[in-house]
């Protein structure tokens, strides 16, 4: 940490935690997606340890803003807002109540709901849902359950006064566990480059769109295209995505600060697409001009990283839509070993192909392109008896270097007239057969 009076650390028991009238979720937190069964298990933990003098339930992370005096939550939202339930739970039961009452025990009236807005359905949903569990399951607390909820469950708290370096804090203890999606932190760490130059109403309007896209989607996203032309096209292995190389998706800052020649081009773009589009005369002729991304571009930190995330969702979604009838993908969508794995990672490799030389030069000799791309891209199919995740990489990355080619063009035929071998040999296997007839027809035979 930068400064060591920024960083306040220690225990906080959770009658303190949901007592502090200054605690807030802030709009960039993800979804409440805690389930019945994580809650259940939490109400178990709690009632099997009430002997014990102590139980820790986790770390919960704040930063605090000093000129809002507020606490916001930047990790441990989801045992948070449990935890919070839990004591609302408590609060109305009678039965509970009465116990308090008996041994004049003060309970905590928490007024954190009553300031969040938690507009996301899936949020509402699962509060719903877990309330009614809670609702349940208080009714076995005794005395004692009730003062070691209170008392003796307790948090790790680490509390930072830039959100930077909270931030930064989340992402280095996230960036160890297996709970959370490499694209989660770059979720974190481009709304913490957003904090300066946008408002919340924008944050929380990325942060909306982001979270309409399940894991799964995003996973895909990442993995099977985005990162993997991203390096392919620089002439690096792509093999998986992971925590460790979310930098490939980080770059320079959104205001465009640096003063590197490099740097122009991204700073005119980003400022000019602003002020068109924020013009007054758009509310006239209804115009909007879109950020001219590319797969391979330098990423511009914050609002653009989202931008080009949900551009290039669409893009991919609008290639399969567009080129579902073409006569070459038409095959590659029914054959009968297309589900096998190594066919999958061979689609991938032309999917990619396609994909970046769409995003460079348009439908531009469109047929020709993806003949070529199917020769190249198959002709490790028809070769190989078993095809990995490493053989396409390694194919990827040789000759002819067509990610880099594509990269490097500055017209279609500059990729076009790259030269492919016929394949070395065809294996005669009975599941790529319409693959080897198109080979055969282009006349790529051995």
């Amino acid at each position: 940490m930068s400064s060591v009076n920024q960083l306040n650390t220690g225990i906080v028991s959770v009658k303190d935690l949901l007592g502090n009238d200054s605690l807030q979720i802030p709009d960039y937190q993800r979804p409440y997606k805690w389930g019945v069964k994580n809650v259940s298990q939490l109400l178990n933990d709690i009632i099997l340890h009430k002997d014990k003098s102590a139980y820790r339930i986790g770390t919960i992370v704040f930063h605090k803003d000093q000129k809002q005096n507020e606490l916001n939550i930047v990790d441990g939202q989801q045992r948070s807002i449990t935890l919070l339930l839990i004591a609302l739970a408590i609060e109305e039961s009678s039965q509970v109540n009465e116990v308090a009452t008996t041994e004049k025990y003060p309970l905590v009236s928490p007024d954190l709901f009553s300031k969040t807005r938690f507009s996301n359905p899936v949020t509402q949903q699962n509060i719903k849902a877990n309330y009614g569990e809670i609702r349940r399951r208080v009714k076995e607390f005794d005395f004692d359950t009730l003062r070691f909820f209170y008392e003796r469950c307790q948090l790790v708290k680490v509390e930072l006064s830039d959100i930077s370096e909270a931030f930064q804090f989340f992402d280095s203890q996230n960036a160890r566990g297996k709970d959370l999606y490499p694209h989660d932190l770059l979720k974190a760490f481009h709304l913490r480059e957003m904090a300066v130059t946008t408002t919340e109403q924008e944050r929380t309007k990325i942060v909306e769109n982001w979270e309409d896209l399940d894991q799964d989607t995003l996973k895909q996203l990442f993995q099977k295209y985005l990162y993997r032309v991203r390096n392919w096209s620089k002439g690096y292995p792509a093999r998986f995505f992971s925590k460790s190389k979310v930098d490939v998706f980080k770059g320079i800052s959104p205001e465009i600060t640096e003063t590197f020649p490099f740097a122009s081009i991204y700073r005119i773009a980003n400022f000019y697409v602003d002020g068109y589009n924020a013009d007054i005369n758009r509310k006239i002729d209804l115009n909007q001009m879109p950020f001219p991304f590319q797969l391979d571009q330098t990423m511009i930190n914050g609002k653009r990283f989202f931008e080009f995330i949900a551009y290039y969702k669409q893009k991919i979604d609008e290639v399969k839509e567009n080129f579902i009838k073409h006569k070459i993908i038409r095959i590659l969508n029914a054959y009968d070993g297309r589900n096998r794995t190594g066919d999958k990672y061979v689609r991938t490799l032309f999917d990619c192909c396609l994909l970046f030389y769409l995003d460079k030069f348009g439908e531009a000799e469109i047929d020709r392109a993806i003949e070529k791309f199917f020769i190249w891209a198959y002709t490790v199919r028809v070769e190989h008896f078993n095809v990995q995740l490493a053989t396409i990489d390694n194919y990827a990355l040789g000759e002819p270097f067509l990610f880099k080619r594509i990269k490097e063009a500055t017209h279609p035929n500059q990729v076009l007239s790259v030269p492919i071998s016929a394949p070395y040999r065809i294996l005669d296997n009975a599941k790529t057969k319409p693959i080897v007839k198109l080979f055969k027809k282009f006349g790529y035979e051995q």
